[in-house]
């Protein structure tokens, strides 16, 4: 693999070039690279919408050396998306940011109310998550002791 032939044969020593090494060498794109093997370039417009997950699949289409007009194509529903989210919810949290740095009382319940309602996905997404019975492999036998199923990822 390309990536791994660079990582063998330059060893940056300082700024953002080791950085970027460092990241790859440890395997910082090797959840983008699972994602795209498992769904596809579906991941590439779905990684718009998250944080942390964006970078990995990014590299990982680069890893893969995903053809450009493919990749390019793939892109354009999640930088769509990304837009209006930034365009909107993105804007309304900067103005409220801003007014409640000003003392504005309108901002400070508007950053409120964003942080509630972020808290409140959060709780309900955990719950529902939690509440869903446990899959088959993941339940020990009798007399054995619970695996740790990320363990068995490696």
């Amino acid at each position: 693999m390309p990536t791994d032939q660079a990582l063998r044969r330059t060893h940056p020593t300082i700024g953002w070039r080791k950085r970027v090494h460092d990241w790859l060498a440890d395997g910082g794109a090797d959840a983008g690279i699972a994602a795209i093997r498992r769904w596809g370039l579906v991941a590439v417009p779905v990684c718009y919408v998250t944080i942390g997950f964006q970078s990995m699949v990014q590299a990982a289409a680069g890893i893969l050396r995903i053809t450009w007009w493919k990749y390019a194509l793939a892109q354009v529903p999640g930088a769509l998306a990304w837009g209006t989210i930034y365009s909107t919810i993105g804007f309304v949290w900067w103005k409220a940011t801003l007014a409640a740095a000003a003392g504005s009382p309108w901002g400070i319940a508007v950053i409120v109310a964003l942080v509630a309602t972020a808290v409140a996905v959060v709780v309900l997404a955990r719950r529902r998550h939690g509440d869903r019975p446990a899959r088959a492999e993941d339940r020990p036998m009798s007399g054995e002791a619970p695996r740790d199923r990320d363990a068995t990822l490696r």
